[in-house]
């Protein structure tokens, strides 16, 4: 299981975006909160959402999950 982040700082345009623990991005957040692991991204962003009514895949540590 991967283990998941979310950015609490949110982009210009209002999302907040959420990334595998491993992302190259995550490493310049500065304000995250942990998601825990989940197995997919799907059940990631089923937690982000809970959190951040705008949360976002990063499309660079997952695109399968990028459309939500």
């Amino acid at each position: 299981m991967t283990k998941y982040y979310i950015n609490n700082t949110p982009q210009s345009n209002g999302d907040h975006d959420v990334h595998k623990e491993d992302c190259f991005s995550l490493a310049f957040t500065l304000n995250k909160t942990d998601l825990g692991h989940h197995a997919t991204c799907y059940l990631a962003m089923i937690e982000a959402k809970k959190i951040h009514k705008h949360a976002k895949a990063c499309q660079r540590c997952f695109k399968e999950c990028s459309s939500m």
